[in-house]
């Protein structure tokens, strides 16, 4: 192996192996060259059981990573490690960031101005307003517009941001080439030409639920602020807004209807302590 992204790929693929354990090994072996190619005896002294050691044993002597970076190369996708400069800064600084990222598109300098927007996928005609105003003034004032590709107002936020002339980063929680929803297929080709679909799953991954509160944590982690439009009360943006709470990231929320649900997302985040998202001066 001679690009040595391939180990921390490797590692990626192993269940088992996440960001907490993969710096203990770092810790120990100095790198992730060493780490990858240590003995089993080697992996259990390091802090991992001997049924997760035989597995990375197994992961090393199988061709499913072979059979990962030949597709990794072939269709162009981006690797980006924490040992990389390019890795994003801002999301390097947030608890438990992704060991690996995986990139179709470009992530740029320009970048480090972002701004999160998030909300539900049954969207109403405000909250579409809202997201497409907020999303296009952004874009013009040259914030990077983060969202998740999810159907409602996420599609509503990318789409304003592209038509403005700016850019967007799609954080999905499938690998970057398993697009969901389908129809936003042709959206993702835009955004991979005018800034990134990320990932911290391996290609092939396909969108398990269980994906997508986890990958919420980049969204904010890879934002100054996040602006949450219309959510329920138990919705993957206010987790959104709960880890950018945790990251020292701004959250803002847009006031809605009393009697809408959802409204109630927003409305209660603004009740807890948010700050009142009412035009682009509020960022």
């Amino acid at each position: 192996m001679d690009d040595p992204r391939r180990y921390w790929v490797g590692f990626n693929l192993v269940k088992g192996i996440g960001t907490a354990r993969l710096r203990a090994l770092l810790d120990y072996f100095g790198d992730v060259e060493s780490a990858w190619n240590a003995s089993l005896a080697e992996l259990e002294r390091a802090g991992l059981g001997s049924k997760l050691a035989l597995t990375v044993q197994q992961a090393r002597t199988g061709d499913v990573l072979a059979r990962t970076w030949q597709h990794i190369e072939a269709s162009g996708i981006g690797v980006l490690t924490w040992d990389d400069p390019a890795y994003p800064r801002r999301l390097k600084e947030i608890h438990q960031s992704p060991p690996v990222l995986y990139v179709r598109g470009e992530l740029s300098e320009a970048d480090q101005w972002a701004v999160a927007i998030v909300g539900t996928r049954r969207i109403t005609a405000y909250g579409q307003q809202v997201a497409r105003d907020l999303a296009a003034g952004l874009a013009r004032q040259g914030v990077s517009v983060v969202s998740g590709l999810a159907r409602g107002v996420d599609g509503v936020a990318h789409q304003a941001a592209l038509e403005a002339g700016g850019r967007t980063l799609a954080v999905l929680g499938s690998g970057v080439d398993r697009i969901y929803p389908p129809e936003h297929r042709r959206l993702a080709e835009q955004i991979s030409s005018r800034g990134a679909l990320i990932s911290d799953y391996p290609p092939g991954t396909e969108p398990e639920a269980v994906n997508f509160p986890p990958r919420n944590r980049i969204i904010s982690g890879l934002s100054q602020a996040v602006v949450v439009v219309e959510a329920g009360e138990k919705s993957g943006a206010l987790i959104t807004a709960a880890f950018a709470t945790e990251q020292g990231r701004e959250v803002f929320a847009a006031p809605g209807s009393l009697y809408a649900a959802q409204s109630n997302g927003p409305n209660l985040l603004i009740k807890e302590g948010a700050h009142i998202f009412l035009d682009l001066k509020d960022l």
